[in-house]
């Protein structure tokens, strides 16, 4: 669990994670401002600190790789701000254990009623999503989930040390993963939104738009051979890393 200042929410979240099927809790804490790392120490789950706050892709880097060095195969990232639903964990972790896929996303617009997310942050996750489909060629109904499961494998595989620190490094690892062609899922989560929950301001998601766009070319210039940004490149840098089918 990424967290930053989520004393609020990280208790019920953490509450409703089914613990028969998982076999340890990380939580990074990114320098929170709040009683987070309180109610985490409570918890008696593994955490560890940012001194400084370095931003939400930071927190992941630390997430997935002492993930990595804990021995992890199933690797799920959730939000601790309780707007995705811990009791999906299950059914992801069935997805990866046993079906046919390397990575799995809680997707908010699957199945869901538009009304369950504010407008204009539901116009800007379709016409996003609508816009990477079409440049990838590829048919999620959601990049911007904050519930994600992976196998060990994919995180292995791909550069993400190398993607940006800041919110926009959700869409790099997914641009990662499609390159090398991994198979990807989707549930249907339904999603909570109430004043605790965190969510970026209009103006950083305005940010994360053009970050998203910018990833999209980034991806279609890889394939094309034209030119391949750092994080899309293998980790020895030498070139984008596409898996043979």
């Amino acid at each position: 669990m990424p967290a930053y200042n989520a004393e609020r929410t990280l208790r019920r979240t953490y509450d409703e994670i089914p613990k028969e099927f998982i076999d340890d809790v990380l939580l990074v804490d990114d320098s929170s401002a709040d009683g987070t790392l309180k109610v985490a120490e409570d918890m008696g789950v593994k955490i560890i600190v940012h001194e400084k706050n370095r931003g939400y892709g930071a927190n992941q880097k630390t997430c997935y790789a002492e993930a990595l060095k804990m021995g992890a195969d199933i690797i799920i990232m959730l939000h601790p701000d309780y707007q995705y639903n811990p009791r999906l964990i299950p059914a992801m972790v069935t997805l990866l254990a046993y079906g046919p896929y390397d990575v799995v996303l809680a997707s908010r617009i699957l199945g869901q009623p538009r009304g369950t997310m504010p407008r204009y942050r539901y116009l800007g996750n379709r016409l996003l999503t609508a816009f990477e489909n079409l440049l990838w060629k590829t048919k999620l109904s959601e990049f911007h989930t904050g519930l994600r499961g992976f196998k060990r494998h994919v995180l292995e595989g791909v550069n993400f040390l190398a993607n940006s620190d800041d919110f926009v490094f959700d869409n790099q690892i997914l641009a990662q993963i499609v390159l090398q062609k991994y198979s990807i899922g989707e549930i249907s989560c339904p999603a909570l939104y109430f004043p605790q929950a965190s969510s970026i301001n209009f103006g950083r998601s305005l940010q994360y738009g053009l970050g998203v766009t910018k990833t999209a070319f980034d991806l279609v210039l890889a394939r094309k051979g034209i030119w391949t940004p750092k994080y899309l490149r293998s980790r020895d840098e030498g070139g984008s890393i596409h898996r043979e089918p």
